[in-house]
């Protein structure tokens, strides 16, 4: 079976096509044949004046009809389509969501923050760890940030901050709001010990795949510290130079590493580990599970 995840996200938009395949454990097999990111980078717009503009609904337009011939290209049985931050926040999402709709088929289910923290658990990558830990999922993204606490096998804590590196480099987070994640945290990991950070999003990834670490291997807190001091230290046209990062990467990935090191900070966590996940892996297991295969 395949099945394809769409997660129109603040910075950028994803297609992920996979196919499902029997194992000897029983468990499905998730194989991926196809990730496309196309940065739409719609918060730009968003939170500076609370809508998509003309020439971004264009972009999003063109993008699912990309997207939808992909789908029939893959043979794509079944799929589901999400956005995120900015257009939870756009003025004239739903317009847009009807376009869309019209005009490739595609239907885009505006989520909530609650229910995009909960996608990141169902990749269940916690599962199949040291079950005497504690695991905190932290998936930052352009216009928030997604907090899921996993102990003994259980779902204990989710919830999304309006914390995101599009929003921070807009000036658009404010004290209270960081002090909002701070006493949640404290909160929720207090008493527990062994608490490991999962670090979700692009930008972990892209600092994951500087540092050279092996698979599996964590990424101390020092690591981060002294990629944010790197970074900020350097212009984005540098970063780019420098770092071989993308323009859409390059200035966004030092306010994503604040908000890294921050939850580590106030969390008493050491280590982050990194599966190179995002929520659009989460929206396909979501999508296997409630298909009833």
């Amino acid at each position: 079976m395949r099945l394809a995840a769409i997660d129109i996200g603040t910075n950028a938009s994803r297609l992920l096509i996979s196919e499902v395949l029997p194992s000897i454990s029983g468990k499905p097999a998730f194989n991926k044949l196809n990730l496309i990111r196309v940065p739409l980078r719609l918060g730009f717009d968003v939170f500076e004046t609370g809508e998509i503009s003309k020439e971004k609904k264009q972009m999003v337009l063109q993008t699912m009809k990309a997207y939808a011939h992909l789908m029939s290209a893959y043979g794509v049985e079944k799929s589901i389509a999400v956005a995120t931050s900015a257009m939870r926040d756009a003025r004239n999402s739903s317009e847009v969501v009807r376009k869309i709709y019209l005009e490739t088929g595609i239907n885009i289910k505006v989520i909530t923050g609650d229910f995009e923290a909960a996608l990141i658990y169902e990749s269940h990558v916690a599962e199949n760890l040291n079950v005497n830990s504690n695991y905190l999922y932290v998936d930052v993204g352009g216009g928030s940030t997604e907090l899921t606490l996993f102990s003994n096998n259980t779902l204990m804590y989710k919830r999304s901050f309006n914390i995101g590196t599009i929003r921070l480099l807009k000036n658009m987070v404010s004290d209270e709001d960081w002090a909002e994640m701070k006493e949640a945290l404290r909160e929720h990991l207090r008493g527990l010990k062994n608490t490991i950070a999962i670090g979700t999003g692009g930008n972990i990834n892209k600092v994951f795949s500087l540092s050279k670490k092996k698979d599996g291997k964590p990424l101390h807190i020092d690591v981060l510290k002294d990629y944010h001091k790197e970074f900020s230290s350097c212009s984005v046209q540098d970063r780019i130079r420098l770092y071989n990062l993308r323009e859409d990467r390059a200035d966004v990935i030092v306010p994503a590493l604040m908000i890294y090191t921050q939850v580590m900070k106030w969390g008493n966590m050491e280590e982050m580990l990194v599966p190179k996940i995002g929520l659009a892996d989460g929206l396909i297991q979501h999508l296997y599970a409630i298909s009833g295969s």
